[in-house]
C-alpha cells in the first residue's frame, strides 16, 4: 500500500488558492482513477482509495490546516504500518520555485515551509515529495502569507493543468518504486 497526502487548506475559501496546489492535483488523481473521497475522522482527514497498476494507494486531504498535516501523516503511518521513506508521497506547494516548474526530491529540510515542518516532526524527513512551484513576478517579499493564499489567474491554472501528464507520471513512477528525482519546466 503507498499513501500520497497532498498539502493544503479544508475551507473552501481556500480553493483555487496557491496553497492549495496539493489539493487541487490530489482531486485530479482521484478522478483519472475514479476514487470517492470518504471522511475519515480517525485520521483528521478525507481519503480516496484507489488502484494504480495493481497497487492499493490513498490518496489523502488532510483536515487539518496546512501548517498540522503530520497529524494526519502520523495517525495513517501509524495504523497502516508504513514505511515513510518507500511509502509515503506528500504533494506541496514551493514557493522557491516558479509557476510551471516541478520538482521531485526525496528527504530534506522544511525549507521554511510550515506544512513540510509539520511532517517532519511527525513522521520524519526521509519521504518522497512532488513540490510544485507556485511563485510569480508579482511575489512581493516578505509578504509570503498573503501570496501563498492568493488565487491563481487563468493562465497560471492553464499551466498546471497543463503539470498533470508529469505529475502523474511521477505518482505512477512512485507507486511502482522507482521515482526519479529530477525537475521539470514547462
Amino acid at each position: 500500500m503507498k499513501l500520497i497526502l497532498a498539502q493544503g487548506n479544508p475551507e473552501t475559501k481556500f480553493n483555487g488558492t496557491r496553497h492549495n496546489v496539493g489539493f487541487f492535483v490530489i482531486d485530479r488523481v482521484s478522478e483519472k482513477y475514479d476514487g470517492t473521497w470518504t471522511e475519515k475522522t480517525k485520521f483528521m482527514a478525507s481519503v480516496a482509495e484507489v488502484t494504480i497498476d495493481g497497487e492499493k494507494v490513498l490518496l489523502v486531504k488532510p483536515d487539518t490546516f496546512y501548517n498540522e498535516t503530520g497529524q494526519s501523516a502520523r495517525k495513517l503511518v501509524d495504523f497502516y504500518s508504513l514505511d515513510p521513506a518507500s511509502d509515503v508521497l506528500i504533494i506541496h506547494d514551493e514557493l522557491a520555485l516558479p509557476i510551471g516548474t516541478v520538482r521531485t526530491r526525496k528527504q530534506g529540510s522544511d525549507a521554511g515551509n510550515n506544512g513540510i515542518k509539520s511532517l517532519n516532526s511527525h513522521i520524519g524527513s526521509d519521504y518522497h515529495r512532488i513540490r510544485i512551484g507556485i511563485a510569480n513576478e508579482h511575489r512581493v517579499a516578505g509578504d509570503d502569507m498573503n501570496f501563498v493564499l492568493s488565487k491563481f489567474s487563468k493562465a497560471e491554472q492553464d499551466t498546471l493543468d497543463a503539470e498533470l501528464p508529469e505529475i502523474n507520471r511521477y505518482i505512477e513512477a512512485f507507486v511502482a518504486g522507482n521515482l526519479e528525482h529530477e525537475t521539470i519546466t514547462l
